[in-house]
């Protein structure tokens, strides 16, 4: 089963969620993520589920 978290500008899983995501798990970051005060928590979060060996899904464009 495949979990599937998102973050952008409004929205975000607990930090820790994304922390612990590893195998199984797809981490989808939106290009509107940046403006969040906190993204640089989030993106070193990212880091470590990447390394657990979650996929990592990082979106520059805006939804249609």
């Amino acid at each position: 089963m495949t979990t599937i978290h998102t973050i952008d500008a409004a929205n975000a899983p607990a930090l820790g969620d994304i922390r612990a995501a590893g195998k199984g798990a797809v981490i989808r970051v939106q290009r509107s993520a940046t403006e969040r005060k906190d993204f640089a928590k989030y993106w070193e979060a990212v880091g470590v589920a990447l390394v657990r060996g979650a996929v990592v899904d990082v979106i520059n464009r805006e939804a249609p």
